[in-house]
């Protein structure tokens, strides 16, 4: 797997710590302390990556953090490079499975955001332990 490098830059908000990626419009993460927010970016990154991927959609080159501009109406605290693994190619498959459990898969990735596809995926990662 290749890795990559993309800007997140980290903001202070009422609850806490945010975490936005430019480069990746609706990816965020957050916590409670900058470190909570800058571990938890690393997850999400990934996450988006995988779904991006998974959906077919292209994978932007990361902007150069020097090259952002400051946003005057953001609590800015730091600006941080995020490590991502890129996931390798995809594959399609064919699978059955009970159509009462395939509606809940999709009301359940649905409210996540998240494919069909998407779900599956995280759901066997967290069961393979990876």
């Amino acid at each position: 797997m290749a890795t990559r490098y993309f800007p997140g830059i980290i903001d202070k908000g009422a609850q806490g710590y945010g975490v936005t990626f430019p480069d990746l419009p609706g990816c965020t993460s957050g916590g409670h302390t900058i470190d909570d927010a800058a571990r938890s970016a690393e997850e999400a990154l990934a996450l988006h990556i995988r779904g991006m991927i998974e959906d077919g959609e292209a994978i932007p080159e990361p902007t150069r953090i020097e090259d952002i501009a400051a946003d005057p109406e953001s609590a800015e605290v730091v600006r941080l490079l995020v490590r991502v693994e890129m996931p390798g190619k995809v594959v399609r498959f064919n699978a059955t499975m009970d159509d009462g459990l395939l509606s809940r898969v999709d009301g359940a990735a649905s409210s996540l955001g998240m494919s069909r596809s998407g779900f599956l995926a995280e759901a066997a990662r967290r069961m393979l332990g990876t």
